[in-house]
Parts: structure tokens; sequence; C-alpha cells
């Protein structure tokens, strides 16, 4: 469960809304909590936008692409540091300390942020807003869980990861809202501070987990909020669930040893858990290199690399997406259950894939018909103000805007009349860009007037569409289902910081991709990822839909083999029996 996904049918849904609405105190614990995923979530979206309006107000960070990615990623490294700090935290002073620690640090990086003087102080509170995220990420899908109900439990904490993407969604609201606002990024990034405000003011009145009272031995403050949360006459059941399962909890741990790796040399010893780990990372690591992340954290600017150059524009074609990845959660949670895990992540994999070989086929086309370099729109700036590289290079007559954006500290200014029409390459300053923009020009740094612009924007939304219900969702619900139950945390954390540094390594190298071989080469080269990802997955993970644990485990120690899209399962070995058994 940490840091992860947890699945409820439609059933819970029902029920979890019954019981909310007789009960709304659940709802308000779970609510609350669930704020640090709405935080999760915006941190993800906001910095894409603002990214466009750092970059204008620093020179350094446009003109390089490493810094915009340092900008962008060390949120992740942040997180973490935050992820693993953070479940020693909620264990040894509690999930309602640990999320108000985590409100403090969010809300300290984002006014860190919101000051920053020079780049490097952004990425100082880049790091401090990842380790909120990081230490949330782990303690409210904890403290929902602890919390909740257990026949809603799925439900609630389902919520959490709608919250996610319901923080993205806001993040590009936001994003637009600030754009002819004075100091724009800085109020993007630096409203992030009032949800962990909310959330440590609503949480201050709220109690610890009851699960982690009764662990303390803190007994009758476990009862008395178990008191608010059940009937009176369900609470004495409730908690004597609550001392069979914490009992049968320090016993697995009695069993496994104390510390990390006692617990680690014991799971790689089971051929069951290292199946299972070979399949849960197996998920994780292709939930990343299939490129998510470049469209999450870059969105605008790949927009831009469409030849969108207008900021507004860009934010609002990348509002589009973020929307999709919201539905496409919720389309996940009615129909993984009735098509199974494993067919969600292939068909997934194929409409990924489909989506991004015609990313790459249309910036292919983009590049190729990108507008020509006019000697004379250029010198109509001034010999002074044109890019060097131009006015040495041996064959300028020869240039079109891409060459022109491919040279060091270069810009493209369009013409006035047709921005398919040759234009000018300039010098990179703030001057010369004013200057353009003044006659009525675009200014383009990021990508080329194309009249291709509007299929990658097409084809970016179909990407979302397809990741979202499959790939977006399904490896979290994955590995919360593979694990044999006294190995579930140390699988389910392994797999996850896999998740998290993928995540990192993506972030960190897309501009750099981008500049080395192009925006359809990197494409291409995330479909070709995906195409591997597509491989391991068909031959490592099995099928977990309708299973229960212990015939998972079951499954993986008999070992499997994929047949077509489907495994035929332990599930059907097993009606195979009954049938057999029966008509003996």
């Amino acid at each position: 469960m940490e840091g992860g996904y947890h699945k409820a049918d439609k059933t819970e849904f029902s029920e979890c809304w019954k019981i909310s609405w007789r009960t709304p105190y659940i709802m308000r614990l779970s609510l609350t909590a669930g704020i640090g995923g709405l935080l999760f979530g915006y941190d993800t979206g906001v910095i894409s936008g603002a990214l466009l309006y750092i970059r204008e107000e620093f020179v350094e960070v446009d003109k390089k692409a490493w810094l915009q990615e340092t900008i962008v990623s060390m949120a992740v490294a942040g997180a973490i540091l935050g992820a693993a700090v953070g479940g020693w935290i909620s264990d040894y002073f509690g999930r309602k300390k640990a999320l108000l620690l985590a409100d403090i640090v969010f809300f300290g990086g984002a006014i860190v942020m919101a000051v920053a003087p020079a780049p490097w102080v952004l990425i100082v509170g880049r790091i401090l807003v990842g380790i909120g995220v990081g230490m949330a990420s782990m303690a409210a899908p904890l403290y929902i869980s602890e919390s909740s109900p257990t026949r809603i439990r799925g439900a609630l904490v389902s919520s959490n990861a709608l919250l996610i993407t319901g923080g993205q969604f806001l993040s590009y609201l936001i994003n637009l809202a600030f754009t002819k606002v004075p100091g724009t990024w800085r109020w993007m990034l630096g409203i992030a501070r009032l949800p962990a405000l909310i959330q440590f003011i609503l949480m201050l009145s709220l109690p610890e987990s009851p699960r982690w009272l009764f662990r303390q031995n803190k007994i009758d403050e476990a009862k008395s909020i178990l008191e608010k949360i059940f009937p009176a006459d369900e609470v004495e059941n409730e908690m004597k669930a609550l001392k069979d399962s914490v009992e049968a909890e320090k016993a697995i741990e009695g069993e496994l040893g104390d510390g990390f790796l006692p617990k680690l040399k014991s799971a790689l010893r089971s051929k069951v858990v290292r199946r299972a780990l070979l399949a849960g990372i197996t998920v994780q690591l292709v939930q990343q290199f299939v490129g998510i992340n470049t469209v999450l954290y870059y969105s605008p600017t790949i927009v831009q690399f469409a030849g969108f150059a207008s900021r507004q524009t860009a934010l609002a074609l990348s509002l589009v997406t973020s929307g999709l990845n919201f539905v496409g959660s919720i389309i996940s949670m009615g129909f993984v259950d009735k098509y199974g895990r494993r067919k969600f992540m292939l068909v997934s994999l194929v409409g990924i894939i489909a989506c991004l070989v015609a990313l790459g086929a249309v910036f292919f086309q983009a590049a190729a018909t990108a507008p020509a370099v006019s000697n004379l729109e250029t010198m109509h700036f001034g010999r002074n103000t044109t890019c060097p590289a131009y006015l040495s290079a041996p064959k300028s007559q020869s240039w079109n805007c891409m060459s022109c954006l491919k040279a060091p500290d270069c810009a493209f200014c369009a013409s006035s009349g047709n921005g398919l029409h040759p234009g000018a390459c300039l010098a990179v300053s703030n001057d010369i860009r004013s200057t353009c923009r003044m006659e009525k020009r675009t200014w383009y740094t990021e990508g080329c007037p194309s009249k291709f612009g509007f299929l990658a924007v097409a084809f970016l939304g179909l990407y979302i569409i397809c990741y979202s219900p499959g790939m977006g969702s399904v490896p979290w619900l994955v590995n919360s289902e593979i694990y044999p139950l006294k190995y579930r945390g140390i699988g389910g954390g392994i797999a996850a910081v896999c998740n998290w540094s993928a995540n990192l390594l993506v972030s960190e190298t897309f501009l750099t991709l981008t500049n080395a071989l192009g925006s359809a080469w990197t494409f291409i080269l995330f479909a070709g990822l995906s195409f591997i990802g597509f491989i391991a997955i068909y031959f490592v993970v099995p099928e977990t839909k309708g299973l229960s644990f212990e015939e998972v485990e079951k499954m993986l120690e008999k070992g499997f083999k994929p047949k077509g899209i489907c495994f035929k399962g332990i599930k059907d070995e097993i009606d195979e029996e009954n049938v057999s058994s029966s008509s003996v």
C-alpha cells in the first residue's frame, strides 16, 4: 500500500457513499489526509507551465537544457528522499505527525520557490517541496487505510489517487489564471502553500491513526477514535479485529527480523517473492519509460515544440491532456476488474506505441517543412542582433528555422505576415525578443511554425487516453496484489523506489535527448522502450484479476507461461480440478 494505489470495485464505492453519508467523520478524515495527494498532483503539473516563464526571467535557464531539467527533476529527487524518511517517521512518530511535518516542509519549499532570486534557490525550493510530497505519499494512504472501515477502505484510498490527478488538473487551471499577472511563475509555484496550510490546520483537529495508537499500546485512545467511526454495536468487534491484525503483523515482523536488510534477505530467499518482484518492478519501470513524465512535466514545452509558441496557448492545450489523465483514472476504476490487469496494460501499451510513433512522424514532417531563414528578414533587425552562428555559417542560405534553433544561443523570429513564410535567425536576449514581439511577430526557441502542430496535440491527447487507464493506474494495483502478505511492505517499497528512480532519470534527460536527437527521434526512442516494455510484461507479469492472495502465491510458486494476451491462470486450474473431482 505504501505510496501506491489500492483498487476498489463499484460495490465498494456505493457502500462508501452510504457509510460516509451516515458518518461524515469518515469522509472528513480521508479527504483531509487526501490533500497530500492533491499536493502531489499539483507539484507534478505546475512546474510544466511555470517553466515557460522561468525561462523568460532567467536567460541562463533558457539557454541551458540541463538547468531546466534540474529545476523540474529535483522535486522527484526530493520525493525519493521524502518517501525514504517518511516511512520511518510514520512508524516512529505516527501518521498524523508525518503529514503535519510534510505540510511544513512543503509550505517552506513553496515560499522559497516563490521568492527565488536565482535558479539555484529555485532548485532548493523544488527539493524541499519534493521531500514534502514524498513524505505525504507514504503517510496519506497509510492514514486513510488505517482510519477507514475495512469494507470501504479501497474506495477511500482510491480517492487519494483521484486527488493526485485532480491536483494535476488544478495546477494547469492555476497556471492559466496567472499567465497575465505580474510575477506569473512565482504565483504559480507559491500558491501551492495554501493547500498545505489548509491540510495542516485541519489535521490539527483530527486524531492519530487508531491502528498506530494500538501498536503503541494506547488502547483507550484507539477505541475512542473507533467509536467515532463505527456504530456502537460494532466497536468491540473492530477492536478485536484490530488486535488480531496487529498481533499477526508483529508476529510476521518477528519472523522476518528487525531492519531492512534482514527482511530483504528473507524475501530474496523465496522463489515466490523473486518472481513477484520481477513482475512488480517490471510494470513500475515500464510505466516511467513509456515517457509519461515527459508529458506531465514538459507538456507546454512539447506543445511549443509542435509550433505553438504562445505560452497561453501551450498552457491551454496542456490543460486538455491533464483533464484526459483525470478521466482515464476514472475509466480504470470502472473497467480494470472486468477486463483484467494484464490485458489492460498490454492494450494500453499498443496504443502508447502507436501514438509515440505518430508523434515522431509528425515532428519529422514539421522539421522537414520548417520555414526558411531569410537573410533580408534577419538583417532587418540589424547585424548586431543576428545569431553569431548564422553569420559565420558557410551555407547560411540553406538554413531553416530548425537549423537556427539548433545553433547555440539562437532563436527564430517568424514573419509578421505569415508564420510559415521565411523569418529571421536572431541572437537570444530579452531585448531582442522584445523587439521581435513589438513588430507583432512570434518568437520561437523550442519549436518552429508548423501546419502540423494540431496533429501533435491530437496525438498527445490520444497518448494520454491510452496511458491513463492502463499503464497509469494498473502497475500500482498489480503491486498491491502480487506479493505474499508478509512481504507486501518490502516488495511494494522496492518497486516504488524503482518507479521514483526511473521517473527521475526520464525527467532529468528529456530536454537533453531532444537537443541531441531532436523531438522526433526522442519520441521514437520512447516508442522503442515501450515496445521492450510490452515484451517484458507479456512474458513476466501474470494476471491477478479475481485471485486471492493465496491463489496468487500458488501461481507464482508453480510458475506461469503466457498464452495469447491472457495466462491460463491458477483460477482456471482450480476450476478444472473442481470439474475433474466432481466428474469422478
